[in-house]
């Protein structure tokens, strides 16, 4: 015998809660047994879990694309201001640039290599601290760094930076959208049980052949377990 299960996924909720609302079925005399309050409720819920979902799909499409773009921009802004700070550790090889100066960049006085650069975190954390250090070095008299100077890095990082923070726009969005279909689960599970109860309560005294396709009317699905034959 074939065999009932609640959805179990947000769209299969979706299929189930249209199935329910959008049925003539379930506006007839005959189908009076339902409870109409729930059926309203049913229908404000797919309501709010479809736009909820057309909500997060469009944010996670949105976020991926900039995800692409991304990465260009995020290796442009590294490379530059990677490349300057190997300069500005050169220069200061040289002796042309005092070792003193390495905390006005957020380094340690004792730093001989540039820190890890390949996330975007990394970007946004070291650029802001080398691009203060070195107007505030320039600004008190010293020679700026020339290849790359720090303008080339200023655009690259404000390029990237403006991406990065619609990104991070988005991924907010799409986290709240998540909260709000996660916060829809429980009670559109509930509904859909106790309205499923009513139709498989009103048609229990009917022949299988009867009862299960009556129940299909009302979007109930039905499944068979392995090997068994499809009867009803």
């Amino acid at each position: 015998m074939p065999y009932r299960r609640l959805p179990k996924t947000d769209a299969s909720r979706l299929q189930a809660l249209r199935a329910l609302t959008d049925s003539n079925a379930s506006y007839t005399v005959e189908a009076r047994f339902l409870d109409r309050g729930m059926i309203a409720e049913a229908r404000q819920h797919c309501e709010r879990l479809s736009q909820a979902l057309e909500q997060y799909q469009l944010c996670m499409r949105t976020q991926v694309r900039y995800a692409r773009r991304i990465a260009g921009l995020q290796h442009q802004a590294m490379m530059y201001l990677s490349h300057f700070l190997q300069v500005l550790f050169l220069a200061i090889e040289r002796g042309e640039i005092s070792r003193d100066v390495l905390p006005m960049y957020g380094l340690e006085p004792g730093a001989t290599a540039v820190p890890y650069l390949k996330t975007s975190e990394a970007v946004m954390e070291w650029a802001p601290k080398v691009i203060n250090g070195e107007k505030s070095r320039v600004k008190k008299g010293g020679k700026p760094v020339l290849t790359p100077p720090i303008g080339a890095v200023v655009t690259h990082f404000d390029v990237f930076k403006g991406m990065y923070d619609s990104q991070r726009q988005y991924q907010m969005r799409t986290k709240a959208a998540l909260a709000d279909i996660s916060s829809l689960r429980t009670r559109i599970d509930e509904v859909i049980l106790s309205l499923w109860n009513q139709i498989e309560q009103h048609y229990e005294n009917e022949p299988p052949e009867t009862r299960y396709a009556q129940c299909r009317r009302y979007g109930i699905v039905y499944y068979y377990r392995r090997h068994e034959p499809h009867i009803y």
